[in-house]
């Protein structure tokens, strides 16, 4: 014989929710609240202790934030003094949230090192909030030899000591989600998007169309906008005459259209220009960009700044997670560039496992 579970109606006649899933609706909405009653001491990178000290100065009961001295020594190696542990050892059985940004070589290994020290002094839980994973693209080996840094980096982390609870890695719009599954042992990935941000920020605009440069960008972020009002556009490259590659429009219209792009990262930003041509070219009355890091190697930004050779956009917004370039960008009545601050975003997602 078939059981059938219950079907609850109001007495309007409309469905009403199982009182099995409003307990666990109950019991989820009371986990979330004891994570965000969670306090946390605040370590930081050097690019990430302006970040640190708004954090702490936002909600002071929750954060409190220690500074570090990242010192060298003549020959050239570290000299790192981590506040916190003297005269009073207020690091040891807390939970520790560490803000790293990985610049390069030299920092990550240094905020590495950092780590190890703080997972070696009986905390009670590590959290990385590394928002800009800078390895992501490296995932795959075609030709023999080639490191594929996204797996040693995964390595470095795996091997983290333990504390205990795994150590909880938090990144922002990963470009490739695979690399989540590198991590093993003592370290977790925690995925998050900066989406929500931008959607806000659209909030008060006359953006009516989302685009996105390859089909890459739509599989990683159409969803996100599912349900929203504004047309979608998927852009491409193809190859024409002469073995030349064309950014072209494959899918929607933006003719009359106020139209953001939208993309996890730029870096010499070429074909994001050439997509902007295309999309003004094809009737579209503004054209922005959105991109949730902004690394821009050798300030290549200047190019899409006002005056620029590839001034094609009306506004570039882009979040604060590769901070040492984006506190470089002008802002500000006239400019081109916005940054979207992730301060909320993090404290948000802080108490928040599954945002991607």
């Amino acid at each position: 014989m078939v059981t059938l579970e219950p079907h609850f109606v109001h007495a309007t006649g409309l469905p009403e929710e199982d009182p099995k899933q409003s307990d666990q609706k109950i019991a989820h909405q009371q986990r979330i609240r004891n994570r965000a009653s969670v306090q946390y001491q605040v370590i930081a990178s050097p690019a990430s202790a302006s970040l640190a000290e708004r954090l702490a100065s936002q909600q002071p009961d929750r954060f409190t934030y220690h500074e570090t001295s990242w010192g060298k020594f003549p020959d050239g190696t570290d000299n790192i003094v981590v506040s916190g542990f003297s005269p009073y050892n207020l690091i040891s059985g807390e939970h520790v949230l560490f803000l790293a940004e990985f610049g390069d070589n030299d920092v990550t290994l240094s905020q590495y090192q950092v780590m190890i020290v703080l997972l070696q002094s009986f905390i009670k839980s590590l959290t990385v909030v590394l928002p800009y994973y800078p390895v992501g693209t490296m995932e795959r080996v075609t030709t023999e030899g080639t490191v594929a840094t996204a797996s040693t980096y995964a390595h470095l982390f795996s091997s983290l000591p333990s504390c205990g609870t795994p150590t909880r890695l938090m990144v922002y719009d990963l470009h490739t989600l695979q690399n989540r599954f590198y991590l093993h042992g003592h370290a977790v990935a925690s995925l998050h998007t900066t989406i929500p941000l931008l959607k806000r920020r659209l909030e008060t605009t006359q953006v009516d169309c989302i685009a996105f440069p390859d089909d890459g960008a739509a599989k990683r972020f159409q969803d996100s906008f599912s349900g929203s009002a504004k047309e979608i556009v998927v852009c491409g490259k193809t190859r024409g005459p002469n073995d030349k590659r064309t950014v072209k429009i494959q899918e929607g219209s933006v003719a009359g259209r106020h139209v953001v792009i939208v993309d996890d990262l730029v870096q010499t930003g070429g074909t994001l220009y050439e997509t902007g041509k295309v999309l003004k070219e094809a009737g579209a009355v503004s054209v922005s960009a959105f991109v949730a890091h902004a690394v821009f190697p050798n300030q290549s930004w200047k190019r899409f700044a006002k005056g620029g050779d590839r001034a094609v956009f009306d506004r570039f917004y882009v979040t604060n997670s590769v901070s040492t370039v984006t506190d470089q960008l002008p802002t500000g009545e006239g400019e081109v560039f916005e940054v979207l601050d992730l301060l909320d975003t993090v404290i948000t997602d802080l108490d928040n496992f599954s945002s991607l």
